[in-house]
């Protein structure tokens, strides 16, 4: 008996070893694996790919399939996107209405493509040559500004000195020269990033968390400023349930539309603007600050083309809608910049 006993547990050990070490999944010499169960679900394979999960029925434990997965995951992704840019950008109502009716596998997910826009816009507007305060082109343009104030104050100055000379009145020279000073201090604090600027003093109308807030953004703006920026970009995706209840108040009789539907159209739309915003950040750093004033006019264009081919409205109904939606776009932003001024400076 106490041979049996100890084969009995050798025998139990080695199924332990099986449960807890399992040898599915383990790789062969050519780095494949060849089991006949999904490694995902344990489902019987019956093909490349199991029938339950979707899962590849053989994966690979080798650094070959893993440059091999990443550069399918690319190709595929860059395929995917250079079909569904076009129809965002020409014709977003046709890109909603297909993707909303099922053409799920020819384009990019909204919420897939509006986290990349999120990610890319951050990414342009941070760029910056490393310096502290406004960024470059915009501390570039506040240069001129200040040679130009410069020259105006030196020709202030020359009148005082020529109105003195001839024993004429100062006083209203002498206020335009003090008001450009106080102008050129001002550019002065932009230039260096102190952009919040308020006395608010022992107003008691004020709020105690205004006071604190605007004392917070003297003290030290930058970091003010890059918490409100942290917050915008993790919270990015309010955005799109703040503005779904105001494209449920565009059709609030049109039952068979869902807040899928519009929940679609506003994360395609919103993915749109966010990479006018990126083109706009890049025509600002090549100096073509032209082109970005440009840039304003498309959004406008933008919603009448999505609304008019997405719901299929006349001309007149979608104009009207346009307007409308152009003010609920202005409150949703105001709201977001709300709550992301109050989450960074908390």
């Amino acid at each position: 008996m106490g041979e049996f006993e100890g084969i009995g547990d050798v025998v139990t050990g080695s199924l332990l070893a099986r449960v807890v070490e399992p040898t599915a999944g383990e790789a062969g010499p050519d780095g494949h694996t060849h089991e006949v169960n999904c490694l995902n679900c344990g489902t019987p394979l019956t093909g490349p790919y199991c029938a339950a999960c979707g899962q590849k029925a053989h994966v690979h434990r080798s650094l070959r399939g893993f440059f091999q997965d990443f550069v399918q995951g690319l190709f595929n992704f860059e395929g995917k996107i250079w079909r569904t840019l076009p129809m965002l950008a020409w014709r977003p109502g046709e890109l909603t209405r297909r993707y909303i009716a099922g053409e799920r596998a020819r384009f990019i997910s909204p919420v897939a493509l509006y986290l990349f826009s999120v990610f890319l816009m951050f990414a342009v507007l941070n760029f910056d040559d490393g310096t502290s305060g406004a960024p470059k082109s915009v501390r570039s343009g506040i240069d001129t500004a200040l040679v130009a104030q410069r020259g105006e104050l030196a020709k202030l100055e020359a009148e005082r000195v020529k109105a003195l000379a001839g024993h004429q009145n100062t006083a209203d020279v002498d206020r335009q020269i003090t008001g450009k000073k106080n102008d050129m201090a001002k550019l002065e604090r932009v230039k260096n990033g102190a952009i919040i600027q308020a006395d608010l003093g022992d107003n008691d109308e004020a709020p105690a968390w205004v006071k604190e807030l605007v004392q917070r953004g003297q003290d030290n703006p930058e970091k003010l400023a890059n918490g409100i920026q942290e917050a915008a970009s993790k919270y990015s995706w309010m955005l799109i349930p703040i503005s779904v209840p105001f494209m449920w108040l565009l059709f609030p009789l049109r039952r068979r539309h869902h807040l899928y539907d519009h929940a679609v159209f506003v994360t395609y739309s919103l993915s749109f603007m966010m990479m006018l915003v990126i083109l706009g950040g890049l025509f600002i750093a090549v100096g073509a600050d032209a082109l970005t004033a440009l840039l304003f006019l498309v959004p406008p264009i933008h919603m009448y083309r999505q609304l008019k081919q997405a719901y299929g409205l006349s001309r007149a109904s979608a104009l009207l809608r346009t307007a409308a939606l152009v003010t609920f776009a202005f409150i949703a932003i105001g709201l977001f910049f709300a709550m992301a001024a109050a989450i960074g400076a908390s």
